[in-house]
């Protein structure tokens, strides 16, 4: 089984006492001056509705509050702490779902498989796909029993900037830029330090492959049309970077749908855009 499961098999599996839900959501917004994105948790939202027996899991609450970077990866105890009380643990298959183009479930699920979960799922078009479809929602709290999380930390799932920066002048890495064209051009919607694109990379925008409608992934030879087309080939080394490693973390769940491997600058730009010593490039330049 591949990364992501379909709304007929969840639907399914409803009740296999192995699979667990979780919504995902968290809400962004940008600061009032525009140079930062604001974080909200997606609580309420889960509280009005949700899958059935689908639990909350707030990206903020499980990364480490101490680092001075958004969603920052937390040590394995804390994660496994966190996992454990969240109701993952052995035997245990969590789905994850979002209401926001796959963006934190993927992030969700590449953490998971980061400290060594390799069973995480994701549903395939979300809450938008689910409800769309009809399929059975519930309202209030819900919590899984808790569980034991002993996390192993799995190399090359998330990378540093000093992976990055090797990656650059390396004629078998590919660096894909996850945000949109604009934002690539360095022409505007930067919430991250400075505008511009760590050089070499292409543009493909996580949100380029989605439909617009139902936010399921598109087919997967569409998928691979479109990284071709932006310059990735099989047998890449693939490094995926946005500006806070989600919309980077779509990526790789769509990589990894179509059976290509990706690693994820977890910090992205809002490290590299703030270190004056990493170069950024801009169309024009």
């Amino acid at each position: 089984m591949g990364p992501l499961v379909s709304t007929d098999w969840l639907a399914g599996h409803l009740d296999d006492p192995s699979i667990r839900i979780f919504d995902c959501t968290l809400l962004t917004r940008p600061a009032p001056d525009g140079s930062d994105l604001i974080s909200e948790s997606g609580r309420d939202a889960w509280l009005a509705g949700h899958l059935p027996r689908a639990a909350h899991v707030d990206v903020q609450a499980i990364s480490d509050p101490d680092q001075p970077f958004r969603y920052a990866l937390p040590s394995p105890d804390r994660f496994s702490e966190a996992a454990g009380a969240l109701g993952i643990g052995q035997g245990i298959r969590p789905v994850l779902y979002c209401r926001n183009h796959h963006l934190w479930a993927a992030r969700v699920w590449n953490t998971l498989r980061h400290y060594g979960c390799a069973d995480a799922l994701v549903l395939d078009g979300g809450w938008a796909k689910w409800t769309g479809e009809g399929r059975p929602v519930e309202a209030g709290a819900f919590c899984h029993p808790p569980a034991r999380f002993a996390a192993s930390v799995r190399p090359g799932i998330f990378v540093d900037a000093d992976a990055v920066a090797a990656g650059i002048d390396d004629p078998r890495t590919v660096l894909v830029n996850a945000l949109s064209p604009q934002q690539h051009a360095g022409r505007g919607g930067v919430h991250y330090g400075r505008a511009g694109r760590i050089p070499g990379s292409v543009n493909l925008p996580a949100r380029a492959l989605t439909e617009a409608g139902t936010t399921a992934y598109l087919p997967p030879d569409r998928l691979r049309s479109l990284f071709a087309e932006a310059g990735v080939s099989a047998g890449d080394r693939v490094i995926v970077y946005c500006g806070g490693g989600v919309a980077a973390s779509s990526s790789a769940l769509a990589l990894a749908a179509i059976g290509q491997e990706a690693a994820v600058y977890a910090r992205s730009l809002q490290e590299w855009a703030r270190d004056p010593a990493r170069p950024l490039v801009r169309d024009g330049d």
